[in-house]
């Protein structure tokens, strides 16, 4: 395993250790279980893989948690479950890396954010720059490289890849097992709640592979956006939070709204109501024109920003289903085994 660029584990002002979750991630998990090196203890959490992954990681000196799937998987419940696992081990832990398996942390990564948080001693997670292994492979992953160019700063609310400081994600009573997705945006209003803060810092973090390659998985993970969207306005949509509240109505508006007005103009009116469409090509100019890269970039975003609202409230949807009929929520998968 490769080292700390900079800093050994003892160098450093506080103990971090480190949770890695996936499912049949194949030779990305090696790649991301190698990039922990410098932990003082790792935890993988498999979820049920047959590719072998649960004896990669013990050949590495890995210490695995395997889920017992008889319950309904989610990340939440694996990073918790890791969470737990790490604790039992390492009890002086002070702080936690959570990195997903088809990622791999940069080497300087894990020693600039524990010594962030052992300056920051009101800041309960920080992450960095997320940069996405093959943009060119496919539009989906540049969509995807597109979508972890965030501000830095002060955040409201970090992805899955990230340091916690252990004693505020214990305050606050750890992820949310029957969250699908989205989890740690949850988790991030509880804690700026307990009056913690989230921290965005400008250097680079790690490297992810979406491996998006077919439009069906960029659908599937568009529906996933849209349940997760539904779940969270029902847990924190009220006042003053509103968590998710304006991706619930922008997705319900331009997803299904706006296609039952046309049909029921149709129905009223005959081809005149077909004037209704039109809205959507005038949406489509306008977010071109408030994209702020090249032309052409411009353009591919606007059109998957308009086409992503019809399998958002399809989520959404599914949810409202899920919800009304009494079903645990299941996760809904979009990757594509290696």
């Amino acid at each position: 395993m490769n080292a700390l660029s900079d800093k050994n584990s003892s160098d450093l002002p506080m103990a971090f250790g480190a949770v890695a979750i996936g499912r049949n991630e194949g030779e990305r998990l090696r790649t991301c279980l190698s990039s922990l090196a410098g932990a003082s203890a790792v935890v993988y959490v498999d979820s049920g893989s047959t590719d072998g992954s649960v004896q990669l990681a013990r050949t590495l000196g890995i210490d695995v948690v395997e889920l017992d799937l008889s319950t309904p998987f989610t990340a939440a419940r694996a990073r918790n479950a890791g969470f737990a696992r790490l604790r039992q081990i390492h009890s002086d832990i002070e702080v936690v890396q959570f990195v997903d398996g088809d990622c791999e942390l940069v080497p300087s990564w894990c020693a600039i954010a524990v010594e962030f948080l052992s300056n920051r001693p009101d800041v309960a997670a920080v992450c960095g720059h997320l940069r996405e292994r093959h943009p060119d492979r496919s539009v989906y992953n540049w969509l995807c490289q597109h979508e972890w160019d965030r501000p830095t700063g002060e955040t409201r609310a970090c992805a899955g890849n990230v340091m916690i400081r252990v004693a505020a994600l214990v305050e606050v009573g750890g992820y949310l097992d029957g969250v699908i997705a989205a989890e740690e945006d949850e988790l991030c209003v509880r804690l700026r709640a307990a009056n913690w803060r989230i921290w965005r810092l400008a250097d680079e973090m790690a490297v992810h592979d979406a491996a998006m390659l077919h439009f069906r998985q960029w659908w599937s993970r568009s529906v996933r956006a849209g349940y997760a969207f539904a779940q969270g306005a029902l847990l924190h949509g009220r006042s003053p939070e509103r968590h998710f509240s304006w991706e619930c109505r922008r997705a319900l508006i331009w997803g299904m709204a706006i296609p039952l007005a046309w049909l029921i103009g149709v129905a009223l009116i005959g081809s005149l109501g077909n004037i209704m469409l039109l809205i959507y090509p005038a949406q489509f100019v306008r977010l071109t024109l408030l994209g702020t890269g090249p032309l052409n970039e411009n353009l591919v975003l606007a059109f998957f920003q308009l086409l992503s609202r019809f399998p958002e409230s399809v989520g959404q949807l599914r949810f409202l289903r899920d919800h009304l009929w009494g079903r645990t929520p299941t996760i809904i998968e979009h990757k594509v085994s290696v």
